[in-house]
Order: C-alpha cells, then structure tokens, then sequence
C-alpha cells in the first residue's frame, strides 16, 4: 500500500449462495484520483462495491479504508468516515421530497449553516433539483433522480464517492450531465471510484481503470492507455 492510497482491496472474495461471484480481486485507489472498474454485465463489479460498502459480507480477503480494514462495518459507520456509495439503481426515498432526500444525506453532520449552504451548492450544480424541490423523489425521471442520489451522497461530504452504474438507462443527454458532475466533483478534490458499463466515457474521464471478467481483474493501467488498446476496445467499445 502507498502512502496516499485511501482505499485497498485485497484479495476480496463474495459468494452469492453457492456461487463465487467475486474470486480474489485487488485493486487500490488513491487519494485525488478518478478510478474506474468496468467490464460487462455481470463481471462482478456492483457485488464488488457492494461489498466494499458493507452491504453484502465478505467470503474472504479484506478491504482496508486510510489503512484501516473495514471488514463487517456498515454503510452507516463507513459515511461517518468519509466514505459514501450511489447505488445502482439510485435508491432515493422515493416518499420524501428532494429537500428531505438531501438533509437525509447530510444526517451524520449537526454543521446546521454548513448542511444550509451545501444544498445551495447541490442546487448550483443540480439546478433542476432546486425547481423542484418540493417534489416527492418518487415523481423524477431517472436522470433526476440520479441526480438526486449524487447529491444525497455529496451532502455527507465524502472524502471517497463510489458510483456504481450512474449513467445505466438515462438518455443521452442526461448520461452526459452526470459524467459532466462526476467530473466536476473530482475537480473539487472528492477521490472518485467509478463502476460503470459505458467503458469510453468512464475511460476518458479516469485515471487509471481496471477490467473486470467474471469475478476477477483481466487488466489494469493508465485510464488513456487502456481507451486505445485493441483487446478494449474490441471487447468493451464495439470495435
């Protein structure tokens, strides 16, 4: 492990029943970086992030967080630490409104002016968010609501944010607000670990990216490196 490596998996294994869906995978991110972690569907990569946030138990290896294993500690205990996930899927609380969405995200916090002036910022970089702040998260499109869970995520002021699958069944032009933001977030010094099964956009925005088959790591390297090579782009770009 570097110096500056906040997150480290090491040797991780997760069995869905009898089935290894993740088989010994490693991979670290380091402070201020973007790192992605794509592959097909399922290669494993949402059983690996769930795994990390500690929504699904370990069958072996370890995750270490600031060089502390996290092993069996759960999402909450990991928000408090800086550490916070947008699922796939997006899960907001459908039955409450945006405002009471983005307060959920910040409830680890009691900075009462600075929870105030983080959902001003939510709404400068979500401007949709603010016209609707009344609506029940329930009633967005997909891409609102994805937006919303962004936010919810943000509000707990993150040192890591893991996004799993952020642009999976938006629009075109919705896909490109959200990577738009997840560029924006790591601009503002947030470590970014990003799954994601559109590999060009994740690549382009990355630092480093690793491939992931069939439960474990096939290649790694440099995010631009990685968007050239032939055998990734035959397998993951359609070419």
């Amino acid at each position: 492990m570097t110096s500056n490596t906040l997150l480290q998996v090491t040797g991780l294994q997760v069995a869905y029943g009898g089935i290894q869906a993740v088989k010994g995978v490693d991979f670290e991110v380091r402070e201020g970086e973007l790192v992605t972690l794509i592959g097909s569907n399922g290669a494993g990569k949402t059983t690996t992030m769930k795994a990390i946030t500690g929504t699904l138990p370990l069958a072996g290896g370890d995750i270490a967080y600031m060089g502390k294993s996290i092993r069996g500690q759960g999402p909450w205990d990991l928000v408090k630490q800086g550490l916070a996930m947008v699922p796939e899927g997006r899960g907001v609380f459908t039955r409450m409104s945006i405002m009471e969405n983005l307060y959920m995200g910040a409830y680890i916090r009691d900075d009462k002016q600075g929870i105030e002036d983080d959902i001003e910022k939510m709404f400068a970089i979500f401007p949709r968010l603010k016209e609707r702040r009344t609506q029940l998260a329930g009633t967005m499109s997909g891409g609102e609501q994805q937006m919303l869970a962004m936010g919810r995520a943000l509000m707990s002021r993150p040192k890591v944010l893991l996004l799993d699958e952020p642009s999976m069944g938006l629009s075109p032009l919705m896909v490109d607000k959200i990577f738009e933001v997840v560029q924006d977030v790591y601009a503002q010094g947030v470590t970014v670990l990003l799954v994601e099964q559109n590999a060009s956009r994740a690549l382009s925005i990355a630092n480093r990216g690793y491939v992931m088959e069939s439960g474990i790591i096939t290649m790694n390297g440099d995010a631009k490196h990685m968007l050239n090579d032939p055998k990734v782009r035959a397998a993951y770009l359609g070419e």
